[in-house]
C-alpha cells in the first residue's frame, strides 16, 4: 500500500485534529462500549475523594463568611457524565448529613462536542440535579474559549462575573489536549518533530482508523526560543536545562493556557482537582523516552505535573500530591487562591481521601482482588464492596459468587447485602448495563428471598432480556407474586413462561397451583 508523509511540529501535528474529530464524531458512544478507558476516574470511590474535598472547601468558604453567592464547579471534559452524577450525589448527601449552612453551588459539565453535552441535558439521570438548579452544561473549547455559555439558565458567565473561587475538575484532561514536545541533551533546548506517516488514501478514513494506522518518528531540531526571557516559561526551561540530560518532556502549554483562561473567570481565583497519569516530581522526566501514545478509539499521553505545579507555583499557587509513588493515576489538588492557609478543612480532606487512602490506592487492590472473588467469602466482600462505596461494576463481576455464598449467609449479611443495593441504586448513572445490574439485583434479592425488593428489579430487567432467559425471569417474577400473594399476577407471570416453554416443570406446577 503506497503511504503518504509529513513533518509536523508536534502540538501541531494533525493527530490533534483527528482526536477533536473522533469525540466529536463518536459522542457518548465512546465511553458506552468501554473503548475509552472510564472506570478509574469515574468510580464512586474517586467521587467521593472529590465530593469530601469540595465540600470541606465549602465549608471553609462558609467559615471565612462568605455565604450567599454560588460556587461554579467546571469539570473540563465530563466524558460519560458519571463522575458529575456521583460528585453530586454525594455532595448532596453530605450537605444532609451535615446540616449546616453552606454556600450553594453550581456544577457545569463541559465538552468540546456540542452532542455530548445535549446527550446529558437529557439524560434521565440528571434531571433531579437540573431541576434544582444545581447542574448545567457548556461547550468549552480548551485551545480558545474564553467564556462558558450555559445551556440550562442561558447565562454567560464572563471573565470577573464569579465573586466565589471557582472550583475546577481535570480527569484524563491534560494528556489529551495538544501539547509541546521538547529534548534536553547536554543543556541545549531541541524541539521534537513529529513524522507522520500514513496511506495515500487517508482523507477517505475514519479518525479512529487514521490513529490506528498511523507510523509516526520523531525528528530534532535547535529550539533556541524556548530559552529566550521572553518565553512564558523561560524559569521551568532553565530548570530543565540545568537538571535534566537527554530527556523528552511534554510541555503542556495549552493547559496551562486553559487554566489561565478560566482563573480570569473569578475575582477569587480558583481550586483545581486534576488526576491523571503522568507525574509531579522532576526524576520522572529524568532520561524520558519519547512518549508512547495509548491508543482507546482516541489516544493520551502523559500529564507533565511537575511543570503544571512548578509554572502555578511561580504564579502563587499551592500544590498537593501524595508523598508516595502513584501506581495508575496521580491525584492532585493545586490551590490559586490567597490565604491558602486557611483552607484548613479542603486540606485535610485531601490528606484523608487521596494522601492517606486515595482512588490509585484502590484501584490497584481492585486489580489484584477481582481475579480473586471466588476465594472471597462475605466477611470478606462486604467490606470490600463498601470501601469502593457500593460500586455497581463489582457487585456485577461478582456476582456468581455472592449468589453462591448466600445460601449460608447470616440474617445480618443478608441484610448489609440489601442495604448496599439500595445504596448502589441510589447513585447510579444509567447507562448500557442497567437491565444486566437491575437483574442481577432482583436474582440476589429472591436468594435472600426478599421478594418485595426483587420484583420492581426484575421487572425492569424482564423490558430488554432476550427471548432465550425470558422463561427463566418470567419464572422468578411468578414466584415473586406468588410469596407477595399477587395471584393474578404470578398467574400472568407464569402463562407467559409456559407458552414461551411448555417443558418448564417448575413454571407449570406453579401454574397449576394457581389455576
Amino acid at each position: 500500500m503506497e503511504r503518504q508523509s509529513q513533518h509536523f511540529r508536534f502540538s501541531e501535528a494533525p493527530i490533534w485534529e483527528w482526536q477533536r474529530a473522533y469525540y466529536e464524531q463518536v459522542g457518548l458512544q465512546a465511553w458506552e462500549g468501554r473503548q475509552v478507558p472510564q472506570y478509574i476516574t469515574s468510580n464512586p470511590l474517586i467521587a467521593t475523594a472529590y465530593a469530601e474535598m469540595i465540600f470541606a472547601f465549602l465549608q471553609d468558604l462558609a467559615t471565612g463568611g462568605v455565604r450567599q453567592e454560588i460556587v461554579t464547579i467546571v469539570e473540563l471534559g465530563a466524558g460519560a457524565g458519571r463522575l458529575a452524577h456521583q460528585v453530586l450525589s454525594k455532595l448532596c448527601e453530605l450537605k444532609g448529613l451535615a446540616g449546616i449552612e453552606l454556600p450553594a453551588f453550581r456544577y457545569v459539565m463541559t465538552d468540546l462536542a456540542m452532542g455530548n453535552v445535549m446527550g446529558w441535558r437529557e439524560h434521565p439521570s440528571m434531571q433531579t440535579y437540573i431541576d434544582q438548579g444545581m447542574l448545567d452544561f457548556a461547550r468549552f473549547d480548551a485551545m480558545q474559549d474564553t467564556e462558558l455559555n450555559l445551556v440550562v439558565s442561558g447565562l454567560t458567565v464572563k471573565q470577573g462575573d464569579l465573586q466565589q473561587p471557582l472550583v475546577l475538575i481535570a480527569n484524563y484532561f491534560f494528556d489529551s489536549i495538544p501539547q509541546e514536545l521538547i529534548y534536553i541533551s547536554e543543556g541545549q533546548v531541541l524541539e521534537c518533530d513529529l513524522h507522520v506517516e500514513l496511506p495515500q488514501d487517508a482523507n477517505t478514513r475514519e479518525p479512529v482508523q487514521m490513529l490506528e494506522q498511523m507510523s509516526l518518528e520523531y525528528t530534532y531540531r535547535t529550539a533556541p526560543e524556548y530559552s529566550t526571557q521572553s518565553y512564558p516559561y523561560s524559569e521551568l526551561i532553565a530548570l530543565y536545562q540545568a537538571e535534566l540530560e537527554d530527556s523528552h518532556i511534554l510541555l503542556p502549554s495549552a493547559g496551562l493556557g486553559c487554566l489561565e483562561r478560566l482563573g480570569k473567570l473569578s475575582r477569587s481565583g480558583y481550586m483545581l482537582i486534576t488526576a491523571d497519569k503522568g507525574d509531579h516530581r522532576l526524576e520522572y522526566w529524568k532520561y524520558a523516552e519519547p512518549p508512547e501514545f495509548a491508543l482507546h478509539g482516541s489516544f493520551s499521553l502523559s500529564a507533565n505535573y511537575h511543570a503544571i505545579q512548578y509554572v502555578l507555583e511561580q504564579q502563587g499557587a499551592k500544590a498537593y500530591f501524595t508523598t508516595h509513588h502513584y501506581k495508575d493515576l496521580n491525584v492532585g489538588m493545586i490551590m490559586m487562591l490567597e490565604e491558602t492557609v486557611s483552607y484548613v478543612n479542603t486540606r485535610m480532606a485531601y490528606h484523608r481521601f487521596v494522601e492517606r487512602f486515595g482512588p490509585d490506592d484502590f484501584f490497584s487492590l481492585k486489580e489484584w482482588i477481582d481475579p480473586k472473588v471466588h476465594q472471597m467469602e462475605l466477611k470478606q466482600l462486604l467490606p470490600f464492596w463498601r470501601l469502593g462505596r457500593y460500586d455497581a461494576e463489582f457487585l456485577m463481576h461478582a456476582f456468581p459468587r455472592f449468589k453462591y455464598l448466600l445460601r449460608d449467609a447470616s440474617d445480618e449479611e443478608m441484610l448489609d447485602l440489601q442495604s448496599g443495593i439500595r445504596q448502589m441504586w441510589s447513585s447510579y448513572y444509567i447507562m448500557e448495563h442497567r437491565a444486566q445490574l437491575a437483574l442481577i439485583s432482583g436474582q440476589l434479592f429472591m436468594e435472600m428471598f426478599m421478594y418485595e425488593d426483587a420484583k420492581p428489579f426484575l421487572e425492569e430487567a424482564l423490558t430488554v432480556t432476550s427471548d432465550e432467559d425470558q422463561t427463566t425471569h418470567l419464572y422468578e417474577l411468578a414466584v415473586c407474586c406468588y410469596e407477595l400473594e399477587l395471584e393474578q399476577e404470578a398467574l400472568s407471570y407464569a402463562r407467559r413462561a409456559v407458552e414461551l416453554d411448555p417443558n418448564h416443570q417448575d413454571a407449570i406446577a406453579l401454574l397449576h397451583s394457581l389455576e
